[in-house]
This record gives C-alpha cells, structure tokens and sequence, in this order.
C-alpha cells in the first residue's frame, strides 16, 4: 500500500469516531479513539454561534490541467482552477457565507479537495479527505458552504498528496466592514515556487525526495529520527548546477533535490528542492507583473507565500513598510524594510508609495534565486531581473520580533493541557515525523493529540531536527507565547523550541502539520482531535 493510501486509512479510521467512517474514492476502514466526527452536532452548534451576515457569496471552481502562460516565454502545463495560476481571487465579507462549489475535471482517477488556509470554519468543510470529507472523485462536484466570519488574508489549496505545488491555489479576502486602517488601494501579492510542468512534476520531485540521500555513501548514523541534514549541503552544490548531474558517483541524480541552500534567518538549511522560477503573481523575474499607481498614495499589501518549500524576504526598493497583520490578525504596528515570509505565512503591509518604477523582490531566502514585481507610479526603467534593493539587508521583520494588538491577544488563562509536538526526521531518508512517528506510516500509531472544547491549550514545538519547518493548525489561531501575534502557521527554527497557545473552541478533528509540502506528505503531520 502507497503511502497515500495508508494515509487514507487512518485518515478515515481518525474521521469515523461517533458517526460512522467517511468514505473515500477507495475502500479504506480502521479502529479510532473516540474522536469528535466531522458530522457530529457540536460541529453544527459551533458554526450556529458565528455571527453572519445572511448574505451568500456562491462561486464554482474548476480543477482541470491547463497550460499557463508565467510570462517571458515560459509557458507550463499544470493543474489549476479555472485555467489561471494564481486562480481568480475570492473576496467577500466577515460574516457572509461563502458556498464554493468544487468540480472535479482532474485526469484518470485523480481526487482532489479545497482546503481554506487559515479559516476558523466548520470542521466538516475543512477539505482534508478523508478525514472531513469524502474525496472529490474525477468528474465530481463538492459545495463547500462555512460562515467567514473572521476578516484577514487567507488563502485556499487541496490537502491531497503534494497537489499544492502545482497551480490550484487563490488568494481569499475576507474585508472587514469596520475596517479601522486607512488606505487608498490594495494590492494582493502571492508568491510561489514553481516546478510543474517546466522541469518536472511534483510527484516526480517528492518520488526523488524519498530516495533520501542514503545512496550517497556519506557515512553517519541514519537510524534516529534526528537525522542529520548536513549532508544536504554535499558538494556545496548551487542552485544552478546541473540538474541531470549524478549527486555521487554510485548515488542517485539530482535533478530536484537542491544541495548548499543556506540561511542565517532560518538558521541553517533553507529547503529540499531546486524550482527553475519563482513566481510573483504568477509570473516570473523576467516578465513581471506591475502594480500602476500615484505617487503619495498609501497601498495595503496583502501578501500570501504559496510556496511548498521556499521562504521568502519580501522587500519593495526604496521604501520602508509598516506591518498590520499577520495570518489576518492584527498586531501592534512596526516599521520593516524586508520580512521573512514562511510557506502558508500572510502579512499585510502599508506603504506609501513614492515616485518613480521600484522593484518588489521575493528573495528566495537562501537559495540565490528571486520573484520579482514592479511598482510603477512615474517614469523611469524597469530594474534588472535580479535586482537586490538594499533594503533586503536592512531590518529583517519575523513573527518572533511581533506583538498581537490588544483586541485580539489571549485573554489570561490557566493552560488545561500541554502537549510536546517533537519536529524530527532528516534528509538521511527523508523520513519526516511528529514525535517519532512518520503520520501515515505503516508502522505508525498515529496518536492524536487529544483536546476538549473549552481548554486553553498549550503546544510545544520541539524542533530535533536541522531544518526550519512552518508548522501549520488548522481551525484555529494560536498565539506565540504570552503577547506574540496570533498565527496559524509559525516558523520552527532548527534545534529550538517555540511555545503556541490556543482556545479550544472549534470542536471536530484537525490537521497540524509542516507546510512545507513534500515533508508533510512524507509524514511531519498529525491530527489534533477533540475528544467525544
């Protein structure tokens, strides 16, 4: 059995508590604690309690392949919604229900889902099959159908196999009515790594990812589940060397695997796979997308890492930014040059733009690689494709250095239950797990973490391993420590330990889990359930 499949049973087997195993495309059945069900009535009674507008915001998206054109001359064949990568934004407001029906136009027998990055939604809408859902088989339809009721910057992709790294991702904007910042314009700005249909797929990237590095004969120990990574770094081997070259003399190529990526702010290895682009609004560094304004005016960024493994610092040439929230939280406003933007990390950034053509660099941050945009209020040249505005040295804002604003901050609480979440595995066989325990494996207990509604719950993220991982909850937000900001998807820097506190108060079952896609795939993933 794949390890999709597998994952598919305990999926199934986790989702069956009180109401019966959800189906998927294939037959699937396993012993579960008692876990509250997706179709339980605590899930209804806490989407009741959402304030809503009454007002329906009805949309259908089409997942099929397509051929896109990323500008420049590079055109890709891939999978999207609608046939445009980023798909079509979808922007409604706090309150409205949104009803998003899913058709299934995906080749051969391939399923697919939607999962809402970010959203404290229903739990029987969250778009991981099987555990919430039922699978969308090819030539299917799903409506998904959740009161928003949390404004932010969010935005949406499957949960099946690696399919996020391909073009099924859009940005979601959910406004506040009250908005209290003051702006002349938007702009939404999405960044992406891309691989598909250029030099390969994703499935061929994660299939050569899973060799691990074994086959290299470097020596050391590949037994523990701290593995490690060092060897990622062999050779000192750039981003640009050749893809068919053989990583050992009697090892396997290196045709995606990316080898010396190094970052001081990520503390170490910056990430497993070499992308021929990096994307910014779906277009690459040669062929930008540019945003046309007026000097003076003030824009709000609202900027989305779509990545599967590259962190980004974002920086706009010749100007400062003031960051107002993260993961659609507010946070006590701060003064940047550049942040540091994880895979499935938002920001939303005020700048007010001066006169003249200025670059908005996505630096793929440690891999000497960069998206690029063009800000265009006056005249003047377009920057070279690789430009490097000084800003990108200056101050470097992350989620550490930030404090959630007062009305959004955990009131104080007694903490009812702490749980270790241990980050391990290593490249050695890419063998990457929460606590030990690949999630999917067959050997693998899968153990949830088990909540009950009405905790305050404490997660501590024990990183054992040498690589950074944004570790992502969904459902809900959790605070960084006693006064950091509000997030759903936080950065874990190699061999530290980060502290997240959270109300439980979503009940149902949910993914937490590395966002980086291919090592949640190979197992950084676990289910936290709310006991029956």
């Amino acid at each position: 059995m794949n390890s999709i499949n597998r994952r598919s049973v305990l999926l199934a087997g986790l989702g069956a508590a009180g109401a019966g195993v959800l189906s998927a495309c294939t037959d699937s059945a396993s012993t579960t604690p008692a876990l509250v069900s997706p179709s339980d009535s605590a899930v209804a009674a806490a989407e009741k309690k959402r304030a809503g507008t009454g007002r329906q915001h009805k949309i259908t998206l089409t997942a099929a392949p397509a051929t896109i054109d990323l500008g420049g001359g590079v055109r890709a064949k891939t999978w999207t919604f609608d046939g445009r990568a980023p798909g079509k934004e979808v922007r409604l407001t706090a309150g409205d229900t949104l009803a998003a029906e899913l058709a299934n136009q995906l080749p051969g027998k391939t399923t697919t889902s939607i999962h809402w990055h970010g959203i404290a939604l229903r739990n029987d809408m969250d778009g991981v099959p099987p555990a919430t859902q039922t699978a969308v088989c090819a030539g299917s339809t799903f409506t998904y159908r959740f009161i928003a009721d949390a404004p932010g910057t969010y935005f949406f992709h499957p949960h099946v196999g690696v399919q996020l790294d391909r073009g099924l991702y859009a940005p979601l904007i959910v406004e506040d009515p009250r908005e209290p910042l003051a702006y002349d314009d938007e702009w939404v700005i999405v960044l992406d790594d891309w691989v598909d249909g250029v030099t390969g797929t994703p499935d061929e990237v994660f299939a050569e990812l899973k060799q691990g590095m074994g086959g290299m004969d470097m020596g050391g120990d590949s037994g523990s589940g701290t593995e490690s990574h060092d060897m990622h770094n062999m050779g000192n081997m750039s981003d640009d060397a050749s893809p068919s070259a053989s990583a050992s003399s009697g090892g396997m190529s290196s045709r995606f695997m990316l080898m010396g990526a190094e970052s001081d702010l990520l503390g170490g290895d910056a990430g497993d796979v070499k992308y021929p682009y990096h994307l910014v609004n779906g277009r690459v560094a040669a062929d930008p997308d540019v945003y046309t304004g007026k000097p003076g005016r003030k824009v709000r960024l609202r900027i989305i890492n779509a990545g599967s493994d590259t962190a980004y610092r974002v920086a706009l040439g010749g100007h400062r930014m003031t960051i107002t929230h993260t993961d659609g939280f507010p946070i006590q406003h701060r003064q940047t040059d550049a942040l540091l933007v994880g895979m499935g990390e938002r920001y939303d950034v005020l700048v007010t733009l001066g006169d003249g053509v200025f670059p908005l660099v996505a630096l793929a941050e440690g891999k000497n690689a960069n998206g690029l945009a063009l800000v265009r209020t006056g005249s003047g040249s377009a920057p070279s494709a690789t430009v490097r505005p000084k800003e990108l040295s200056g101050t470097v804002m992350t989620a550490s250095r930030l404090r959630a604003a007062d009305d959004v901050r955990l009131k104080s609480a007694r903490i009812d239950v702490t749980h270790q979440v241990k980050l391990t595995g290593g490249m050695m066989h890419y063998n990457w797990a929460i606590n030990g325990k690949p999630f999917g494996m067959a050997d693998s207990d899968a153990s949830p973490i088990l909540i009950e509604e009405g905790q305050r719950v404490r997660l501590d993220f024990v990183n054992d391993t040498t690589m950074w991982h944004p570790m992502h909850l969904h459902g809900h937000t959790y605070q960084l420590g006693d006064s950091g900001p509000r997030k759903d998807t936080a950065i874990v820097l190699p061999k530290k330990k980060l502290s997240v506190f959270f109300d439980a108060d979503n009940p149902g079952q949910w993914m937490l889990h590395c966002h980086n896609a291919y090592h949640g795939e190979a197992g950084m993933m676990t289910n936290v359930g709310y006991q029956a």
